[in-house]
C-alpha cells in the first residue's frame, strides 16, 4: 500500500536538517500558510528594538532588582503577543526569555516536516529580539528526548486540562475519553499526548533553567495549562493572564489560574471602602449601555441583539401570563467560565436537566429559559436541544427565549420574580436591578452577599421550595443591592489592570508604542500591572522595585 502524503512528510521530518533545507531554499524563508504566519511581527521588531535602546539610554525605568524571566507562549495570537510583552519587560533591565511551541492548530496534529519548518521559521522571526530577549524552542526539547519524568499527581492534573481542552473545543460536557471512536475521545487522545509532551520538555527545561517568575498566558487549557502545572510542582512563582471584553485592560493572577476569576481577596480589600457617587454614575452608565445592548467606553462586546423593549411589549411577545416568574439564564456549553466551575452538581448540562424536571411539575411557577445570546457564534450543540432531551414536549407554563431571538435579557430580568444562574455574568446584574438569584456553579461574585448559594442538592431544592412558595420572601434589602453594585464595581473598573496591548492587538502598538508606555504618562496607568508581570505581587515592596525614576517619587508624594 502506497505511503500517503502525511506518512512521506513524517518521515520525511525525521531527516536531520532536510526540513530547514526545504525552506531556506523552496519557500524563500516565508510562512507555510497564513495561519502561521509572523511577518507582520517580523516588520515590528526593528522598530521595537529601537525604541527599546531609546528607553535604555534614558535610564528612567530601571527594576532595582531585574529578574529571569520566562514567557512561555503558542499558537498565532499568543505569539505574537508574547514577543511584544518580553521585549517590554526587557525595557526594564530584566533577562528576559521566550519559550515557545510553533504549533498552528490544536485540534489536529501537524506533521513533523510542516512543524519543523515552522519551528525554523519561528525561531528566525524571534531571533530577530535578540540581544534584549532570549528565544527557546521547545519543540527542540521535546525532539531531543529528555529523562524527565511526570508524577502522578502531575499526570493527573494533564489529564484535567486535556478534559477541558476537550470540552472547550467541541463546546460539550459530557464524554468517554476512552472511546477512541469519537470525535471527543479522539481529541482527549490528541490533546493528552501534546500536552504531556510539553510538560516533559517543560519540565526539563525549568530544571535546568530555573527563572525567577514563569508567565503563562491563561493557565488552564492547552500546552499553556500544562506548563502552568509544571511550574506549580516545581513551586516557580507563576503569573497567568488574560484578557477580557475591555481594551486597554489585562486579567492578571499569581500562582493561579487567571480563569477561575478568584476575587476574595480583591473584594475584602475594597468591600469596607467608600463607593461613592463618582464610582455609581460611572457604573450606572456602563450598565445602562449593557441593557440597552450599546457598547460603552473600552468594552469591545455586545451581547445583546437588541435594544429594551419594555416589560409589556415583551409579556405579549412571550404570550406570558400572570403568575410568578423565574428566569433560568444559562451559559454557553462548554464556555470555559463553566468548565470546572461545579459545586454540587456535575456540570452545568446537569444542574439544567435537574432544574428543568423540577418545574416541569410546577405549572404553578411560569419558567423562561434564557439561552445566552453568545450561541449565535459558537458552533456546539445548544441548550435547547438538552431541554428538548428532558421534556420532548414543552409544558405551557415554560417559555424558550432563543439565543437570535429578538428579546433584551434585561427585560426578562424586570418582569421575572426570581433568577436562576450557573455562572453567568447576567446573576450579577440580576441582583444589581434587585432580582433574588439563586447560584447554581462556582462564579466569582458567588457568597459575596447578595445571591443564594445552595451547596448541596438539598439545600439546592430547598432554595426552590422556599421560591416557589413565596418568591417575595427572598427579595434582596437595599443593603444587599448596594452591596451588589459595589462588587460589580470592583469586578468591572479594579479586578482587571490597566495594560496597553489587547490580544488582538489592532491599533493598540499605534494608541501605545513601548516609548510612550514607558514614558510618564504611560508609566502612571501601567506601571503596577508590568510589576505584578515581574512577580511582583507584594504592595509594600512596590515603591522600592524601580530606582532611577522621578515618577516613582511623585507617585509617593502622591499616595501621601
Amino acid at each position: 500500500m502506497p505511503l500517503s502524503k502525511r506518512a512521506v512528510k513524517e518521515v520525511l521530518g525525521k531527516v536531520p536538517f532536510l526540513p530547514q533545507f526545504y525552506w531556506r531554499v523552496f519557500c524563500s524563508q516565508k510562512p507555510l500558510s497564513k495561519k502561521f504566519s509572523l511577518e507582520s511581527l517580523k516588520s515590528q521588531i526593528p522598530e521595537w528594538k529601537r525604541e527599546v535602546e531609546h528607553i535604555f539610554a534614558q535610564k528612567h525605568f530601571e527594576m532595582d532588582k531585574p529578574r529571569r524571566i520566562v514567557l512561555v507562549s503558542a499558537y498565532r495570537l499568543w505569539l505574537q503577543h508574547s514577543a511584544l510583552l518580553s521585549i517590554a519587560l526587557a525595557c526594564l533591565g530584566n533577562d528576559v526569555h521566550l519559550v515557545f511551541l510553533p504549533y498552528t492548530n490544536w485540534r489536529k496534529k501537524i506533521n513533523l516536516f510542516d512543524l519543523q519548518i515552522q519551528n525554523a521559521y519561528a525561531k528566525q522571526v524571534f531571533g530577530r529580539l535578540a540581544p534584549f530577549v532570549r528565544v527557546h524552542s521547545l519543540l527542540d526539547w521535546i525532539q531531543a528526548g529528555n529523562a524527565a519524568s511526570l508524577s502522578p499527581a502531575l499526570q493527573r492534573s494533564l489529564q484535567q486540562v486535556s478534559e477541558r481542552d476537550t470540552q472547550y473545543t467541541l463546546q460539550i460536557e459530557h464524554f468517554d475519553p476512552d472511546d477512541l471512536q469519537s470525535e471527543a475521545g479522539q481529541l482527549y487522545a490528541y490533546r493528552l499526548q501534546s500536552n504531556q509532551k510539553a510538560a516533559l520538555a517543560m519540565l526539563a527545561w525549568l530544571q535546568q533553567n530555573r527563572p525567577d517568575v514563569i508567565q503563562i498566558p491563561n493557565g488552564s487549557i492547552l500546552e499553556m495549562g500544562a506548563i502552568y502545572q509544571v511550574a506549580r510542582q516545581l513551586n516557580i512563582p507563576t503569573v497567568t493572564y488574560e484578557f477580557g471584553e475591555q481594551r486597554e485592560r489585562i486579567w492578571l493572577a499569581y500562582n493561579d489560574e487567571v480563569m477561575l476569576q478568584h476575587t476574595d481577596e480583591i473584594w475584602n480589600r475594597y468591600a469596607s471602602l467608600p463607593f461613592d457617587e463618582q464610582k455609581k454614575e460611572k457604573l450606572a452608565q456602563l450598565f445602562q449601555a449593557r441593557r440597552q445592548a450599546d457598547l460603552w467606553a473600552n468594552f469591545s462586546r455586545r451581547w445583546q441583539g437588541i435594544q429594551r423593549q419594555g416589560v409589556e411589549k415583551v409579556r405579549r411577545q412571550l404570550a406570558l401570563e400572570a403568575k410568578p416568574t423565574f428566569l433560568l439564564a444559562t451559559n454557553v456549553i462548554g464556555d470555559s467560565l463553566t468548565l470546572n466551575r461545579q459545586v454540587f452538581s456535575q456540570s452545568m448540562t446537569e444542574w439544567l436537566e435537574r432544574t428543568i424536571q423540577y418545574f416541569a411539575a410546577r405549572p404553578q411557577i411560569q419558567l423562561i429559559v434564557r439561552i445566552h445570546p453568545g450561541e449565535r457564534y459558537t458552533r456546539g450543540p445548544s441548550v435547547k436541544e438538552i431541554v428538548s432531551r428532558v421534556l420532548p414536549e414543552l409544558p405551557g407554563h415554560f417559555r424558550i427565549v432563543e439565543a437570535d431571538d429578538q428579546v433584551n435579557t434585561y427585560d426578562l430580568i424586570d418582569l421575572s420574580d426570581l433568577g436562576l444562574v450557573y455562572t453567568t455574568t447576567a446573576g450579577l446584574e440580576m441582583a444589581m436591578s434587585g432580582l433574588p438569584v439563586i447560584v447554581a456553579g462556582q462564579t466569582h461574585y458567588r457568597g459575596k452577599g447578595f445571591t443564594l448559594d445552595p451547596d448541596t442538592w438539598e439545600a439546592y431544592d430547598a432554595c426552590l421550595e422556599r421560591a416557589v412558595k413565596d418568591a417575595s420572601s427572598l427579595r434582596l434589602s437595599t443593603e444587599q443591592v448596594q452591596k451588589a453594585w459595589h462588587y460589580a464595581y470592583v469586578f468591572f473598573f479594579e479586578y482587571p489592570f490597566p495594560f496597553p496591548w489587547h490580544l488582538h492587538l489592532k491599533n493598540d502598538l499605534e494608541v501605545w508604542p513601548l516609548r510612550k508606555v514607558f514614558s510618564d504618562e504611560g508609566w502612571a496607568q501601567f506601571r503596577d500591572s508590568f510589576l505584578k508581570l515581574c512577580g511582583n505581587w507584594d504592595e509594600n515592596s512596590m515603591a522600592d522595585t524601580l530606582v532611577d525614576s522621578k515618577l516613582v517619587v511623585e507617585l509617593e508624594k502622591n499616595i501621601s
